[in-house]
């Protein structure tokens, strides 16, 4: 049989056509109000990579058009050498993953767009732990969005290789050698670890806080007080990051982070020291926590928490259907189910309070645990290795002064302080 034709249909339904009329308006409606969402990030490893699609997909429900701007490598250094160029000739983004005291330089650029009216509308000041709302702002508005919570100082390890040499996962660092020396024993790389500055920075920090403390981590290297720094506790810290070396292997050098990983996950290595987004690369890899790898604080770091928290830099732009899918985008982020769907996705936690954590596994409801006990007993502290801390200028002075450290066989713990004294004056 024939199908009638639209113009019969419409005689015998005559309520078929304000209909067909007003779901083409709606159609017209929605394509003009649709813009754009150009985004630069450095989510591209396989956890992080099905996070960045939770974003997408979640933009393009809106009808939006989603352009992705994915610039791998370098813990972020990479992404921020091709943002500046693009921001100097006039082609921001819409979006950018910045964070810590580098949104307050951009901002003071003034480059960034205010996204007060989202705030207000979305009750950000309510939702948000105010040392995290304070980041977001300059000059009391809102030009960034937080995106998670990471806890920088894990320790990841593979229980079968563990169990396999008769060891069991360290707590504090007399702990971690004598693990590290039957972990070598038995054949395996004690600790996978990738030779790039922000990986060495990130391993110092975990022994600057697990083993100096959180007070002196806090005058160190968030206040880089020259009294820490010169310290006898520092002088310590660094012997016993020197010391960690001959645990990694000879293929270290350049290795990205999620390729140590892999080795854990393989059981070609004991353990890594690295923030939780390592996690979404275990579950990525099909692997259960408690069963397939276990999560710990990283050694002497039980009762303190170095975090870093993504966040999404709001660039100015011109076109009005543009700016709606940019504050489409802000919204978007800090809603519970983007919250949810991301953070299961990336290994990290929702830095909106009040998301519950009935999917979430074991290490991230310990992650959220602890974010709110030492946010009140003041031992939650900003990571130095990943922007949120200080000046990008400093940490990049102090990245190198620790990496060339790490890969010196002459530099003495005396030559590396006089140098983080240096270092600690790029503010």
């Amino acid at each position: 049989m024939n199908s009638p034709s639209p113009k019969a249909a419409r005689r015998r339904h005559p309520q078929a056509r304000p209909l067909l009329l007003a779901a083409a308006l709606g159609l017209a409606a929605l394509g003009a109000r649709a813009g754009e969402v150009e985004v630069l990030h450095w989510w591209t490893s396989g956890g992080e990579a099905r996070a960045a699609q939770a974003l997408k997909a979640t933009l393009q429900a809106k009808g939006h058009t989603w352009k992705d701007f994915a610039v791998a490598g370098g813990g972020g250094d990479s992404a921020m050498t091709v943002l500046k160029s693009r921001v100097v000739s006039g082609n921001a983004p819409s979006a950018a993953q910045i964070k810590g005291p580098a949104l307050q330089e951009w901002a003071r650029e003034g480059v960034l767009s205010p996204i007060d009216d989202v705030a207000r509308a979305e009750r950000w000041d309510e939702l948000l732990p105010k040392v995290v709302a304070d980041q977001m702002k300059y000059r009391g508005s809102y030009i960034a969005v937080p995106v998670n919570v990471h806890r920088v100082n894990w320790l990841w390890a593979n229980p079968e290789v563990f169990k396999k040499a008769g060891a069991k996962p360290p707590t504090n660092w007399d702990e971690f050698f004598a693990a590290a020396d039957a972990l070598k024993k038995a054949g395996v790389i004690p600790l996978a670890h990738g030779g790039q500055n922000w990986q060495d920075l990130t391993l110092f920090e975990a022994v600057a806080l697990g083993q100096g403390g959180p007070e002196f981590y806090a005058k160190a290297l968030v206040q880089l007080d020259p009294a820490a720094i010169a310290s006898p506790t520092m002088e310590k810290v660094l012997a016993t990051f020197k010391r960690i070396k001959p645990y990694t292997d000879k293929n270290a050098p350049g290795r990205d982070w999620n390729l140590a990983t892999g080795l854990v996950i393989k059981g070609e290595a004991g353990m890594q020291i690295m923030g939780d987004w390592a996690k979404g690369e275990f579950l990525a890899a099909g692997k259960k926590p408690g069963r397939d790898f276990v999560c710990l604080a990283a050694p002497g770091a039980v009762k303190t928490f170095s975090y870093n928290i993504d966040s999404l830099a709001m660039f100015a732009l011109k076109k009005d259907a543009n700016v709606k899918a940019q504050k489409d985008l802000a919204a978007a982020v800090m809603g519970a189910e983007f919250q949810e769907s991301f953070n299961l996705a990336k290994g990290s936690i929702p830095v909106r309070q009040g998301v519950k954590l009935d999917r979430f596994d074991d290490c991230a409801k310990a992650s959220a645990a602890d974010f709110a006990a030492t946010a009140k007993a003041g031992t939650l502290l900003p990571s130095i290795a990943h922007g949120m801390a200080v000046s990008a200028a400093a940490e990049g002075a102090i990245k190198d002064v620790i990496s060339n450290y790490w890969n010196s066989e002459r530099m003495t713990p005396a030559d590396a302080i006089k140098r983080l004294l240096a270092a600690a004056k790029m503010r």
